[in-house]
């Protein structure tokens, strides 16, 4: 290795070289806990600890850096408390996460670090909104995120460079190429010569490095960081390195073939670093040995500390409270009587429209929504108000503009991605229920997140494009959704939404868009995220429904005169409030669920097996519910009147009301 070309005074040097020690010295000795069964697992680094180091150092430190499970270094660098580390390796509350969440799975904002999840894909994209936020409001900062080799295969690594590519944001994505996936070899990974090729494929710069040369790694990050800075553009680094030890350590490294383990053991990236000092001076054989049992007690007392923390004693009001950031909402009341007739897709409209001119941290993001409008014409002319920095097209990546609003909300802003089509969702499910809704009862941080779901059927749209999509959602905690069913509401709960700093799916029915209308408040109020809405009061029968079929709901109760029927809309569906379905259904005796997905499955279930538990000595009747047939959404009129529950919903209530 070539470290002589690379002109830094000692000072550097010497702390580069105790920075790529700590982490070695830790690796050991939570190798040798595994075999003691301390530990339940360890994804080692040893052998390409310079690239985390290299790159961690040559950063500002309040720029932000997103690793995977072998960045120890990265943690190290940014000094991050050495007994909440081993709390968290060892599953304690006092850990980052509380002990929700294994090894590096975990962020800490104090330290500008985004941690991973075991999908290794979506952080790029994190990484991306946080580098856009920094753009947006010329920060002059520069945020690195890691990948593997295997990970270079995945459909969000394409996404998220080509977001970065388009829009010139200033990221570096470091490909950490280890030689495998688990024990997949590059070589059946992929066809390219370099993994850089894929860069330069989207314009983007590339450049590939040795990933044992921590010097070579410094050099390179300090360069590229500083160009980035003053001129904002992604960059590809390739740092080729060589995982010595297994994928985690049970796995083992037998399908590494000998030869080839002893080439890179020759490349040791502390060895040679530590060579090259002792060669020119910089340190002495004395300082070297000092130095090492220094940090192996520092290691020492740090994990003592750690083990001497109190087991996890379960708190089930903690673990719930958890679930959500924090909110208290307080209810807007608009300030005059002034009502204007609009129609619901107006309403949609006008609200998102008024929460751009209050917060002047959100971005909206989507397909076609600048100066098309959007599908559906909700944005139109919002990309002459707000301009091009907050209205943004995006490319067709579901995947990476979801993940970059999640980003963006680390830095402190809010988005709103529109769904053209709440089915098309399903390309960014991923980062949905497993990064927005999990990552603050991970490790605290907010994903301030509205998703737009235009969805429903009655439209003749077919299989793709009229599916109910909800009940996909209501079984992730941490994950809000709304769905209104007047104008009124769909204004008013689209503001709570976007106020609200947790990840919120807001699904708008498409065929309630221009077909409905009220005289609404023409300035900024609030609906209640979770709360129900009597609809409709009764003493005999209760329909308990949401969205469009709150309008079925109606129809269907204008045809029966010789019932009192009462309609409850739940608005909110995750959470949906308990209350008032105890309360209507107490004072009834008689429920039915309606709702437009599919039957099986929906959160009609869940709902009407709540009400059988909670509320069965108030029950006259058995409790009904409806829904659409257990088929996709068909394209013809006919049948899709035929899969709609419209008809049988009606048949069953007249059931309901003679029982």
């Amino acid at each position: 290795m070539d470290f002589k070309k690379y002109l830094y005074g000692k000072e550097i040097l010497i702390q580069l070289y105790d920075s790529v020690l700590l982490p070695r010295l830790i690796e050991e000795k939570m190798i040798n806990l595994l075999r003691q069964n301390k530990i339940s697992k360890w994804f080692s680094g040893i052998g390409q600890e310079a690239i985390s180091i290299g790159a961690a150092s040559a950063l500002e430190s309040d720029e932000y850096i997103l690793p995977l499970i072998r960045n120890l270094g990265v943690f190290t660098v940014r000094n991050v408390d050495l007994k909440q580390l081993f709390c968290q390796f060892q599953g304690k509350k006092a850990g980052f996460t509380k002990g929700r969440d294994r090894s590096f799975h975990f962020g800490t904002k104090e330290h500008h670090i985004v941690g991973m999840i075991s999908h290794l894909g979506p952080q790029l994209a994190v990484a991306d909104g946080i580098a856009l936020w920094s753009k947006i409001n010329q920060e002059k900062k520069v945020t690195i995120v890691f990948s593997g080799d295997g990970g270079t295969s995945q459909g969000d690594f394409y996404e998220s460079l080509n977001v970065a590519a388009v829009w010139d944001l200033p990221v570096i994505f470091i490909i950490e190429n280890n030689g495998y996936g688990l024990s997949t070899p590059t070589r059946q990974q992929y066809r390219v010569a370099d993994l850089i090729d894929r860069g330069k494929a989207f314009g983007m710069k590339s450049v590939k490095i040795d990933g044992n040369n921590i010097l070579e790694v410094y050099d390179t990050i300090k360069r590229i960081s500083k160009a980035i800075r003053k001129n904002p553009h992604p960059v590809l680094i390739e740092a080729v390195t060589f995982r010595m030890r297994g994928h985690e350590e049970a796995s083992g490294t037998k399908y590494i073939p000998k030869p080839l383990m002893d080439e890179w053991k020759k490349k040791d990236p502390i060895e040679n670093f530590e060579q090259f000092l002792l060669e020119s001076g910089f340190i002495t054989a004395d300082y070297a040995a000092q130095k090492r049992e220094e940090l192996k007690n520092k290691i020492e007392s740090a994990w003592n500390d750690a083990e001497n923390e109190p087991e996890i004693i379960p708190s089930l009001r903690e673990e719930l409270e958890d679930v959500y950031s924090p909110h208290s909402p307080s209810h807007i009341y608009p300030e005059s009587e002034t009502r204007t007739e609009k129609r619901f897709i107006n309403a949609i409209s006008e609200g998102l429209f008024l929460a751009m001119k209050k917060y002047p941290e959100l971005i909206i993001m989507g397909q076609d929504i600048g100066e098309y409008g959007g599908a559906f014409k909700i944005t139109d002319g919002f990309l002459k108000e707000f301009g091009e920095a907050r209205v943004r097209n995006t490319p067709l990546c579901e995947s990476a503009i979801i993940g970059a609003a999640l980003g963006f909300s680390v830095k402190g802003g809010k988005s709103v991605v529109e769904m053209q089509f709440a089915d098309f969702v399903t390309m960014g499910f991923n980062q949905i229920v497993n990064n927005l809704a999990k990552i603050h009862y991970r490790w605290g941080q907010n994903a301030d997140v509205v998703i737009r779901m235009p969805t429903g059927g009655g439209v003749g749209a077919g299989p793709f494009h009229s599916q109910s999509t909800e009940a996909w959602f209501t079984h992730t905690p941490g994950l809000k959704v709304v769905f209104p069913s007047n104008c009124y509401d769909a204004k008013g709960l689209l503001l709570s939404a976007i106020e609200d700093p947790n990840p919120i799916l807001f699904f708008e029915h498409k065929a309630l868009y221009r077909s409905i209308s009220e005289a609404i408040p023409d300035e900024y109020y609030t609906v209640e995220i979770g709360k129900a809405l009597l609809a409709k009061e009764g003493i005999d029968v209760s329909i308990i429904t949401y969205g469009m079929g709150v309008q079925w709901a109606f129809k269907a109760v204008k045809k029966i005169q010789d019932a009192s029927i009462e309609i409850l809309d739940l608005r909110t569906l995750l959470p949906f409030d308990k209350e008032a379905i105890f309360n209507s259904v107490r004072k009834t005796g008689k429920v039915i669920f309606l709702q437009e997905d599919c039957l099986t499955g929906g959160i009609g279930g869940e709902i009407c097996s709540w009400i059988a538990e909670n509320c069965f000595e108030y029950l006259d009747a058995p409790i009904f519910r409806e829904g659409a047939l257990d088929t996709p959404v068909p394209f013809s009129v006919k049948l899709e009147e035929s899969f709609s529950p419209v008809k049988r919903f009606e048949e069953k209530l007249k059931n309901l009301i003679n029982f």
